[in-house]
């Protein structure tokens, strides 16, 4: 049933109910010659006349008091089908993939979105963990996990934390080998990769104006950043790792930073999807969860 079929079904309702179409027009928010339109409109539509008009009041024909009962029972379907629409859509449900970086997913996501569909079980969750960018549209994700600055600006983007990179040893290793004064005192040191943060056979640093390269022979290198962190907690060596991928170790003291002024400026970590006009209940309702309950600073 066309729009304009209602509206002007609601302002016969209402004309019929007030008695008048100044009363009508003020309960609709409308003028007086725009529900004259509408209800003439309907009749002409019906080929009946609802609303034999005089000079002192409004009075329905025979016709428009049958039609006034059925109009009123189509508008309350009409409503309780609007109604029952709003509720699916704000009821968080069917199937949500969410993708976001391996550890970052398995420590801080995971959690999170085990509780969300806790709360919500007609949600179907799917979670993809994997350190390269995945394509959200081609590879059906409804929301990502991105760290880092963002190139892509077709994505809507909500920031829920940071993090850095950091260099990093254990107390023991620093114990035997004293920590370096600046990046040129690393070439005396084993050096832990992690091939996923920095591929080049390089580690930059800067510190205000000034940048320094050091040249990689790594003692250990790897693209699991647990692998990484876990040789530098047995002593292994310095390793160059995003803060919350040490995290846990550096809390707890097994680890420490080194080399704390030559850290780069934070990124942001946020949660990324496709710019879609009606975004689903599931996909609002995670990005709400997300950002009343992480604790995502890592700086």
């Amino acid at each position: 049933m066309a729009m304009d079929r209602i509206e002007a079904m609601t302002a016969f309702v209402q004309v019929a109910e007030l008695r008048g179409f100044g009363a009508a027009a003020r309960r609709l928010g409308l003028s007086a010659s725009a529900v004259t339109r509408l209800v003439a409109g309907l009749e002409d539509h019906r080929a009946l006349r609802l609303l034999p008009r005089t000079t002192r009041s409004v009075q329905l024909t025979d016709a428009g008091a049958r039609y006034l009962d059925r109009a009123r029972r189509i508008l309350a379907e009409v409503g309780e089908a609007e109604a029952e629409a709003r509720a699916e859509r704000s009821r968080p449900a069917g199937r949500f993939v969410v993708a976001a970086p391996t550890v970052f997913g398995r420590r801080e996501v995971t959690p999170l979105l085990c509780r969300f569909l806790a709360r919500h079980p007609a949600v179907r969750g799917e979670l993809t963990l994997s350190d390269r960018p995945v394509q959200l549209v081609e590879e059906g994700v409804d929301l990502a996990v991105r760290i880092g600055h963002l190139e892509d600006s077709s994505l809507r983007v909500r920031a829920v934390g940071s993090t850095r990179r950091v260099l990093v040893a254990s107390p023991g290793y620093l114990a035997a080998h004293p920590a370096p004064r600046g990046p040129e005192g690393l070439a005396g040191h084993a050096l832990l990769q992690l091939t996923a943060l920095t591929p080049a056979s390089e580690w930059r640093f800067r510190s205000g104006r000034r940048d320094v390269k050091v040249a990689l022979r790594p003692a250990f290198a790897s693209n699991s950043a647990d692998a990484v962190v876990a040789r530098a907690e047995t002593d292994g060596g310095l390793a160059l790792v995003l803060s919350y991928q040490a995290h846990p170790a550096l809390v707890a003291g097994r680890l420490v930073r080194v080399l704390g002024r030559w850290e780069p400026p934070p990124v942001p970590i946020q949660l990324v999807h496709p710019a879609a006009r009606h975004p689903s209940a599931a996909l609002r309702g995670f990005i709400d969860f997300v950002a009343a309950r992480a604790r995502w600073t890592f700086d």
